[in-house]
């Protein structure tokens, strides 16, 4: 597998490269110092280089081993590459200090200590500041390394920082344009609702057709609990996602039978589920909705049509919920009420949330039909 920057090294290898290439160095700088002719120099100066495998489990035991390789070996490479190797690891100032002092101190001494001279006294100076050099630039440049993976850290935990307090900024908003669209909600669908009731409390007392009483009794009865309904879905508006007690008793599978009657549909409901199951209330509520969804398309797109709402259970107490309405009559005029294509995308991921299924298609005899599948626990 290539890149443009070019072929692209296996993880091992990239693994084990920082590893071997410092040990690799150092080899060939002990070849470089000592010759390849077998002796205590060499034989410490590979010590040292070969110890370097092990730098970064134990940082301070391979510079300790480094120490001779410097001090009778004259090798560079491996002590400085374990100073630098303690220096990123390793946060107390004074063992830098004091390693960088025993790192000086073998490269300023001579092999045998014998050998040390001060006659020639500006060499002296020289060897010494050359030892002290030696011996901080590793320090340096390890600290330098640090705190450059400090700082990245601090800047990833600040990114992450932002991108929470951005996502609790957009909560904040969505809490407000929340509130905002429930009291739009409130003053227009509410009063409209209202002003239904009003008129069919008028049309209930000034009729003298018990039919049309009947009718408009049904329709205040229906704006009632539209409003029930609306003022529930406003105060969960409001709370923008809060957990809140729920204002008015949501509707259970119990609720059925007075929804199918004020429907005003030709409903035939048969519930064939064991009485007494205890089912979650999301399930119920689930359900509940699913009917009423596809009794009101049923009411919009297929006007006349004979329906039937069966509820069952299978083998795993799966509630399963089915509404199937025949094709429309045509000597029923269609109502002419608006849709917007939604209700029945919203009952399928409200079935999935809670684990369940949903389907719904149209049939051979020009009829639909919503099938869903809720566990008993969603």
């Amino acid at each position: 597998m290539t890149t443009a920057a070019g072929p692209r090294l296996p993880p091992r290898v990239r693994t084990a490269l920082p590893i071997a290439v410092p040990v690799l160095i150092a080899v060939v700088d002990a070849l470089l110092v000592n010759g390849p002719k077998p002796g205590l120099d060499l034989g410490v100066s590979l010590a040292a280089a070969a110890a370097l495998l092990w730098r970064r489990r134990f940082p301070l035991t391979v510079f300790a081993v480094t120490l001779p390789g410097i001090y009778i070996g004259y090798v560079w490479f491996a002590p400085m590459i374990a100073l630098y190797t303690v220096a990123t690891l390793r946060t107390d100032r004074r063992l830098l200090v004091g390693a960088a002092a025993l790192l000086a101190a073998a490269h300023f001494l001579p092999y045998p200590i014998s050998h040390l001279s001060f006659a020639h006294r500006r060499d002296v100076a020289l060897q010494f500041l050359d030892a002290c050099v030696t011996a901080a630039t590793p320090v340096a440049l390890g600290l330098l390394t640090r705190t450059r993976r400090e700082l990245g850290a601090r800047l990833d935990e600040l990114t992450r920082s932002r991108a929470r307090e951005d996502r609790l900024l957009a909560d904040q908003v969505l809490a407000t344009e929340r509130a905002r669209l429930a009291r739009e909600m409130h003053d227009v669908v509410a009063h409209q609702v209202s002003l239904i009731s009003l008129q069919a409390g008028a049309v209930q007392i000034s009729t003298g057709d018990e039919q049309a009483r009947e009718g408009a009794r049904r329709i205040r009865e229906l704006s009632v609990r539209t409003l029930e309904e609306l003022r529930h879905m406003v105060g969960i508006l409001r709370a923008a996602g809060a957990d809140t007690e729920e204002l008015t008793p949501q509707p259970r599978l119990a609720d059925l039978p007075r929804l199918i009657e004020l429907s005003a549909l030709d409903v035939t409901y048969e519930n064939a589920c064991a009485p007494g199951t205890a089912r979650s209330e999301a399930v119920e509520r689930a359900a509940f909705r699913t009917v009423q969804e596809a009794l009101t398309n049923a009411r919009k797109h297929a006007p006349g049509a004979r329906v039937r709402v069966r509820l069952a259970e299978d083998a795993a107490e799966t509630l399963l919920v089915e509404i199937r309405n025949g094709p429309p009559d045509a000597a029923v005029p269609a109502p002419g009420l608006p849709g917007g294509g939604h209700g029945l995308v919203g009952l399928r991921e409200r079935a999935q949330s809670l684990g369940g299924t949903l389907e719904a298609h149209a049939t051979r005899e020009g009829g639909f039909v919503v099938r869903a599948g809720f566990p008993r626990e969603g």
